[in-house]
């Protein structure tokens, strides 16, 4: 899985505005006053983009030493890949 770097800051900014926007929805029927209102909703809106960022991270440190085709290709797919391979070299 391959991603650009700005493909992910748009999908990280994208879940961390939805997520304001909701809670910012969410809030504004509670009696709260105005600027509790706001300093949540950003709160939340930062804390979505960090905890995006961090799992980005995370999964691009445990896909480090993949290939991207091995990913779905099961152990006896290359057995027989080689076991093929090997025939044809024998002919």
């Amino acid at each position: 899985m391959y991603i650009s770097s700005r493909t992910v800051l748009v999908r990280n900014s994208a879940v961390a505005i939805i997520n304001g926007c909701i809670t910012l929805i969410i809030l504004l029927i509670a009696p709260l006053g105005l600027m509790a209102v706001i300093t949540n909703t950003l709160l939340v809106t930062i804390a979505t983009y960090i905890v995006c960022f961090t799992a980005d991270r995370v999964l691009l440190f445990l896909q480090r030493g993949r290939e991207p085709n091995t990913l779905y290709r099961s152990r006896q797919a290359e057995v027989d890949l080689r076991s093929s391979a090997q025939l044809r070299r024998r002919r």
